[in-house]
């Protein structure tokens, strides 16, 4: 039975590894050219690793290669008194030219 897990593991290890260097951005790829890539993965358990270790793109970035900037937190639209003030003005707006439509 655990051969029957180690079979199944390895080939997860090997779906995931083909798909992600199919992915992966040519010229994101490390070390190889990315066809060569596709074959070294498909060397069984020694070629899904070596793609971990030295051909994906490095962690902490994107798929371009970008690392991710800082969090921005935002807040409920009816705490932004900008937003607030400029809905107020619009509602006004529409209430004059609802009262008076020749004003158009």
């Amino acid at each position: 039975m655990l051969i029957v897990y180690g079979l199944l593991a390895a080939l997860a290890l090997l779906v995931y590894c083909v798909l992600d260097v199919v992915t992966t951005p040519r010229e994101r790829v490390r070390a190889l050219p990315k066809p060569l890539w596709l074959l070294v993965v498909l060397l069984p358990v020694v070629g899904p690793l070596a793609w971990f270790f030295t051909g994906r793109p490095p962690r902490g970035t994107d798929r371009q290669g970008l690392r991710p900037g800082p969090r921005v937190e935002r807040g409920a639209p009816d705490d932004d008194e900008d937003f607030l003030r400029e809905l107020r003005r619009r509602a006004d707006e529409q209430r004059r030219r609802a009262r008076d439509p020749r004003d158009d």
